[in-house]
This record gives C-alpha cells, structure tokens and sequence, in this order.
C-alpha cells in the first residue's frame, strides 16, 4: 500500500462524488509536472487524503491504476473535452463527518514532513500548484490515527485490489474511442474502404493485422506463433494515432490476449533493444501468472527504426511507470 495526498480545491465537488483522480499529462507549456506523473505510480489499495478548504475532507481507496481519459464534462473547461487527454484513477472515496485541520496539528506533522514534494507547509497551509503527492509511510500513518480509528485500521490494510489489473477497459476510455470511431465514420472526406480499415483497426484487425503481420510472426512474450491465437496490438494506442498511425505495421505486435491487455494498460513495454520493461506497479505475481518473467531478464528481439519510434511513445505515454524519487 501506499499513501497519497490530492489536493481537490478547484475539483472536490466533481472528484469526490464522482470517485476519480484527474490530472493533465504535462503543463501548458508542455513540461513535464511531477505531481501529474505520480499518477502514473497509484496502484489499487492505495490510500487517498483528499484536502480542500484547508481541511482533509474525505478518504479513498484507489480503485485502478492510472489510464489515458479526457478532461472531465464537469470540470466545465471551454473547448472540445476530446482533446484534452490526461490521467486519471478511479477512487472510492469516504467523505468525513468532522472537519480535521492539518494546520491544528503540525507540531505533530511538521517534523515527518518529506523534505520534497511535500503537500504542506511547515505553518499547515498547502502547497500551491501542487496535485497529486506521495507521502512517507510515518505521515500517512500519523495523520490516519489522528483522523479516527477507521481511517488508522484502513492506513495499516495491506489491501492491493489486484483483481483491477485485469479488469475490462475503463468506461471513459470506451466512451472516447467511440467518439473518435464517430469522427470516422461521418468523415466524408475519408473513402468508405478507409474509413472502415480505420475502425476495424480499432481491434486490432483488417488491415492493420495485415501490416503487422508482415514483420511480426509470434508473441514477443509468450513466443506463442499460431495466428488464432494472436492480437495485433498497437505501440502508440489507436485513440492517440493520425490515421496514417492506425495503419502502418510498424505501429503494432502480435501479443496474446493477456499480454495485449498488460501492453495496452502500460504494465510492460519494450526497450529499443528488445528487453522486456515490466512497470513498477505492477502485480507481479499476477504477470508470472500471466506468462510474464520478472525475475528474469527477456530479449524478445530486435526492432525496426519505425517500431522502435512508436515504441518510445509507448514507454513515454502509455507505461506506468515511477519518474519521482520520494523521501520516505
């Protein structure tokens, strides 16, 4: 289990009830954000602090590993919500009954505050700018006793959720590749043999498939090579690609149904080299399972220019993976 810190000012009355995280990718200006990229490292069974107004207000228990989804309706940002593609996490939260303040206890707090990325000051107050934070095991503790005896029982759980791991597509992301199947389809611009090589791409079939199969002939994984029993998978997912993406081979391996399933949810990728990267949040009992080594280093081959390209953006928007080291 780990500990989190969610600073909701702008967003509790949306985030809380609705039971999710959501964060942008990067900033505006198209830098990378470390409180945006620790919600890449939640991991079902984490504990959640939601703090707004000054107070911890509620607490959850994620639900899901981190997935690609568009800016909330309700978040009410001008624009078309289908272009604004961020992170989010779904969370059970709990909200409390009492106001806690952590400002009223920080001769508690202060001296188990992490000299970096904390989510308060040494006065109480919270950090500006600041979204998503990880908080060292001893603060995350103190703060769950002084919340009541339920949160401190919850904190001290070592409840994981591994069941979420290989659960179906998260619901919002269907609803964006449908929005995206739509524009295709009323794309008058488009042939209708294009436009339904495009869709069918979608799974990983047609055309695509074809491509893929030109330069791949087994699982990169499981070594599995009877076609029946393959996926064509993309390296840079189909609601991220141009249509010119969706089709080019170079953009896809053939996986089988599990190993497309940890590919697309970003719990593996693949170096340029063809060494097989296994996401630090992952379950690994679960990928042993699954026919995934970790203890084990695998080369699964080497790669074209064109894949390896592809393959970069998968490791750099798709896989889950820790950028922060967190004191504690």
């Amino acid at each position: 289990m780990r500990y989190w810190w969610v600073n909701q000012k702008q967003t509790y009355e949306h985030e809380v009830p609705g039971g999710y995280l959501w964060s942008p990718k990067r900033k505006r200006n198209g830098h990378m954000n470390p409180y945006y990229e620790f919600m890449r490292e939640v991991s079902p069974g984490d504990l959640v602090f939601s703090f707004a107004d000054a107070c911890i207000k509620a607490v959850g228990v994620a639900k899901s590993h981190a997935y690609e989804c568009p800016q909330p309706e309700e978040f009410g940002a001008t624009g078309d919500r289908w272009n604004t593609i961020g992170w989010r996490v779904d969370v059970s939260f709990h909200e409390r009954q009492t106001v806690f303040r952590p400002r009223d206890w920080m001769a508690d707090l202060a001296p188990l505050l992490p000299p970096k990325y904390s989510p308060l000051r040494p006065n109480g107050h919270g950090v500006q700018n600041m979204y998503l934070a990880r908080l060292p095991e001893p603060l995350a503790l103190r703060l769950a006793d002084l919340l009541g005896r339920d949160v401190a029982a919850l904190a001290r759980a070592a409840t994981r959720g591994d069941e979420a791991l290989l659960g179906s597509a998260a619901h919002e992301s269907v609803l964006w590749e449908e929005h995206l199947r739509r524009e295709i389809e009323a794309n008058l611009e488009l042939e209708e043999t294009d436009r339904s090589a495009l869709v069918i791409a979608r799974r990983g079939q047609g055309r695509f498939r074809e491509s893929v199969q030109q330069i791949e002939v087994r699982c990169r994984v499981t070594r599995v090579d009877e076609p029946e029993h393959l996926r064509a998978s993309h390296s840079k997912p189909w609601r991220d690609s141009d249509n010119s993406e969706r089709l080019d081979g170079e953009n896809g391996l053939l996986l089988t149904p599990s190993i497309d399933h940890l590919f697309d949810r970003g719990f593996i990728s693949f170096r340029d080299d063809g060494r097989l990267l296994v996401s630090p949040v992952a379950h690994e009992e679960s990928l042993e399972l699954m026919g995934v080594p970790t203890r084990r280093v695998l080369e699964s081959g080497s790669f074209t220019r064109g894949q390896q390209a592809y393959l970069e953006y998968h490791r750099d928007e798709v896989f889950l993976k820790s950028r922060v080291k967190v004191a504690g």
